[in-house]
């Protein structure tokens, strides 16, 4: 990274524009997280819903995601969901149907088509999620004996719904106005934000724990006492090293690339020559970069969401299948490991297959070994020992493919890592542990999206001070 040149970039009027767009709204992003939906007194049900959020793992788990719009009831609380959740569809119907992918071939105009039907498919999801979610929180609230939603009306409900799904929609364009920048992609940077969000609080709570010494000090060699609790003093260091292990391991996974040398042809009209050069094509270990992570987060959330919802409904005959898509598709927590229960390992197991599946997936959108060889062919270019057309097209496939199976496996163990920590922590007795597993896909989550922006950042800042090296 040439932080050299990204501070001499700062001086460029159009990059201070750019960034100030970013952090302005960012920080709008973050104060709609604190804008409450308009239902019922906002200090009584914000205890009510701490309740259910406190109750499981998944209400953490979407908390986490929603930068805390969910403890607070924001109206940005289905947040991103909904688009990513479109784009998933949109996506596997451009690969699906031919038309589809005549489309998407047909250059900007076509992905500008795409996108909007991206952009309408959410609107109807954003609705369908957003009164969901009212159900879930409606029946899971009266159920623990609260009467604080007792006095909302159904006009009420319609505001929170409408508000919900206008925030959604909101939120999906504050991304796409960030992606507009040039700087970052926009899904991946609100979700940082809404991650980062949470880091006080986690480091508040991890403080507290370390200086509760009601249960004894830590001893340092016997020679005197240190005012902190020992267990939760081992347990962050080995968490600490093992993130920074991590953190190192993703940098490098992010970083790495195959060089495919490109030679072009030298062509000669009248008195001149052209081309007789060499150039190079980088492919990425991991060119789908932090989206799979996102997308298989998103649909593990799906199945139990539909349990929450069914469980919400009180009715006897859906209890059993509510029950086990929560069981099933929950990430675990660390009690869940030290029976002999099979369940506990589905949601690992199921993360771990789809982050592979939408690394393949998304990589084959981003990087389309045709057109690249199909682009070649027509500049004149050629890589040594491989004709251009079909023969190219092949080469570069196999290479991706290649990649992406050393690259999806290093991401979907990294991935479920922390499900791994959480089970050898349980076999040795600790279970006091909480959301290692939330944090483990946070963290995969921000440094995947920071090394993802500051790569944008430094591709503008070479652009933006290109004169100066001339």
């Amino acid at each position: 990274m040439n932080w050299k040149t990204i501070l001499k970039s700062l001086k460029n009027r159009d990059m201070q524009k750019r960034l100030a767009i970013v952090l302005g709204l960012v920080v709008v992003y973050r104060f709609l997280a604190h804008v409450p939906v308009p239902l019922t007194e906002p200090t009584k049900l914000k205890e009510a819903i701490d309740s259910v959020v406190n109750a499981s793992q998944f209400g953490g788990f979407l908390n986490l995601l929603s930068g805390g719009a969910l403890s607070q009831l924001s109206i940005v609380l289905v947040g991103l969901s909904p688009f990513i959740t479109a784009s998933i569809i949109t996506q596997l119907l451009t690969k699906a149907i031919p038309k589809l992918e005549e489309l998407h071939k047909d250059g900007e105009s076509g992905r500008r088509k795409i996108n909007q039907w991206t952009r309408m498919i959410s609107v109807p999801l954003a609705v369908v999620q957003s009164i969901a979610f009212i159900y879930i929180l409606r029946q899971t609230v009266l159920a623990n004996n609260t009467s604080v939603l007792d006095n909302a009306t159904p006009i009420e409900w319609v505001i929170a719904v409408g508000a919900m799904t206008a925030g959604a929609i909101l939120l999906m364009w504050l991304g796409e106005l960030i992606t507009e920048q040039g700087i970052g992609n926009g899904i991946s940077m609100l979700i940082f934000a809404g991650i980062i969000s949470q880091l006080p609080s986690t480091l508040g709570t991890l403080g507290s724990s370390l200086v509760d010494t009601s249960q004894g000090a830590l001893s340092v060699f016997g020679w005197f006492n240190l005012p902190v609790n020992p267990t939760a003093f081992w347990v962050s260091l080995i968490i600490g090293v093992a993130s920074l292990l991590v953190l190192y391991l993703l940098v490098k996974i992010n970083e790495a690339q195959r060089v495919v040398t490109i030679n072009y042809a030298k062509r000669v009209q009248g008195n001149s020559s052209y081309g007789g050069v060499k150039s190079i094509l980088p492919i990425k270990l991991i060119a789908a970069g932090v989206i799979p992570v996102i997308f298989a987060v998103a649909f593990l959330s799906l199945p139990a969401f539909v349990g929450q919802v069914l469980k919400a409904t009180g009715d006897a005959q859906y209890l059993a299948i509510a029950n086990n898509l929560i069981i099933w598709f929950q990430a675990p927590q660390p009690g869940a490991f030290t029976g002999d229960t099979f369940a506990a390992f589905i949601y690992p197991a199921s993360y771990f297959a789809l982050v592979i599946l939408f690394t393949y997936f998304y990589t084959g959108i981003v990087f389309n070994s045709s057109e690249i060889a199909e682009n070649l062919q027509k500049q004149g270019g050629f890589i040594e020992g491989v004709r251009p057309g079909a023969q190219t097209e092949k080469y570069l496939s196999q290479t991706v493919n290649r990649l992406i199976l050393f690259g999806s496996l290093v991401l979907g163990l990294i991935a479920v890592m922390p499900f791994v920590a959480e089970y050898l922590f349980a076999q040795a007795g600790i279970t006091n542990i909480q959301n290692l597993a939330i944090g483990g896909t946070g963290l995969l989550i921000v440094v995947s999206g920071a090394l993802e922006s500051l790569s944008q950042i430094t591709s503008r800042a070479l652009l933006v001070t290109y004169d100066d090296y001339k």
